[in-house]
């Protein structure tokens, strides 16, 4: 059994959703214990489905049995345990995918979780919370509605500009730039991102940056990678300003990292 896997979504749902991941304890007759998993700048919906999971954020402990959770934004490390026959599947929304939605007014919802009914779903086709249940059959329902909702809403929104401009500048960008790039005052730039993600174009900014940074540690030889050159690649001023970011998220440096502990995501 493989307690982490990840299901990719089409490439025009590609647009909403970035990946579907699970976490499998259904044939598991153990608690699996303090795993750990960061802020990626992504929001959440959470399938449990048997027993149930507890999960600590900064703010809060939860027990999540089995139904739907939405997650919001994190902005530190989440612990998280996993009882026996308990299977969780996790949608995994980019960070514009909920301004789709402008009824929702997240400005004050991170690093927080709340469950919500099925009937609050805005798909179609009903998804089955059984153990067994089936993930082509998810993945089928998932793409069906983005790929729906991107033919009609074809034109990008503000939110989604804003992310595409700092992707393409690399996270090396400041919300004046943003600004002047999209012709939009910061103050709106600003007001806007929080309503719809719950973090300011900063946070966002310094979310993906960690989130690169974690990559390439995990996926180099981090004793031939000095933590200057991770620091300077990543543009952080200097090592120091590196490990002090470091820790405001994980509480450990990064020299202590022990990726084992984390679900982390595979290198695609």
């Amino acid at each position: 059994m493989n307690l982490y896997s990840e299901h990719y979504v089409s490439q025009k749902t590609e647009r909403f959703v970035n990946k579907i991941w699970c976490l499998d304890n259904s044939i598991g007759e153990s608690l699996i214990e303090n795993k750990l998993v960061l802020p990626n700048g992504c929001f959440n919906l959470a399938i449990v489905s048997g027993n149930a999971i507890e999960v600590h954020t900064s703010k809060s402990k939860y027990e999540m049995n089995e139904g739907f959770y939405f997650c919001s934004q994190m902005t530190n490390k989440v612990l998280v345990n996993i009882r026996p026959e308990t299977k969780v599947t996790i949608v995994q929304f980019h960070a514009w995918t909920l301004s789709m939605f402008p009824n929702y007014d997240l400005s004050n919802f991170t690093d927080a979780i709340i469950k919500i009914d099925a009937c609050e779903l805005p798909f179609q086709t009903k998804i089955e919370t059984d153990l067994n249940s089936d993930i082509s059959l998810l993945l089928n329902t998932i793409n069906t509605y983005f790929e729906e909702l991107s033919t009609l809403h074809s034109d990008k929104n503000v939110i989604e500009r804003i992310c595409e401009t700092i992707k393409l500048h690399q996270e090396e960008i400041t919300v004046s730039e943003i600004g002047k790039i999209l012709e939009i005052s910061q103050r709106s730039l600003q007001i806007k991102f929080k309503i719809a993600t719950g973090l300011t174009i900063k946070n966002y900014i310094q979310i993906l940056k960690f989130r690169k940074s974690v990559d390439q540690m995990v996926n180099s030889d981090l004793e031939k990678l000095k933590l200057t050159d991770v620091a300077l690649y990543n543009k952080y001023f200097d090592q120091s300003h590196f490990i002090k970011k470091f820790k405001d998220v994980t509480k450990t440096t990064p020299k202590m990292f022990n990726s084992a502990s984390y679900f982390l995501s595979k290198k695609r």
